[in-house]
């Protein structure tokens, strides 16, 4: 079976020297928004709580109007709201990636259309482990002769 290439692009823009946003980031505003803990979201994404605080407070820091509002615990437990602002700076985002995707898509299907694809990554690997090495083929039980 042959596989079509896949074209995708990884999107982020920069505003400036001290602000930027992009998949992750973008990610973890979406994954707030669905659960409404930062703690939820950084275990979802597979980030320590520390690193998605950290990528918070660069956001909430990075523009003029925060991204996001905490409120402490008590007895529903505290949590963590998006402002309009990150909501819409969501959808900013997304619209340039799926607009630039789509054009990614239409000027390169043509230029790559005759390119072969590469055996994926597991093939390889796999290739690569079934050869064994002389050391390996000794330590196997292959007998060596030694000379005396």
């Amino acid at each position: 079976m042959i596989e079509k290439p896949r074209m995708d692009i990884r999107l982020r823009i920069d505003f400036g020297p001290t602000a930027s946003i992009g998949p992750g980031k973008v990610a973890l505003l979406e994954h707030i928004d669905r659960v409404g803990s930062l703690s939820q979201a950084a275990r979802e994404l597979g980030l320590s709580y520390r690193r998605a605080w950290l990528l918070l407070d660069d956001l909430n820091h990075s523009f003029a109007e925060p991204v996001a509002s905490a409120s402490v615990g008590g007895v529903g437990g505290g949590g963590v709201q998006l402002t309009a602002f990150a909501k819409e700076l969501i959808t900013a985002y997304r619209d340039v990636e799926h607009a630039a995707l789509a054009e990614t898509r239409a000027r390169f299907t043509a230029l790559i259309k005759d390119v072969e694809p590469r055996k994926g990554l597991k093939s390889r690997l796999r290739r690569l482990l079934s050869r064994r090495s002389p050391r390996s083929r000794k330590a196997s039980g292959a007998r060596s002769r030694s000379t005396l």
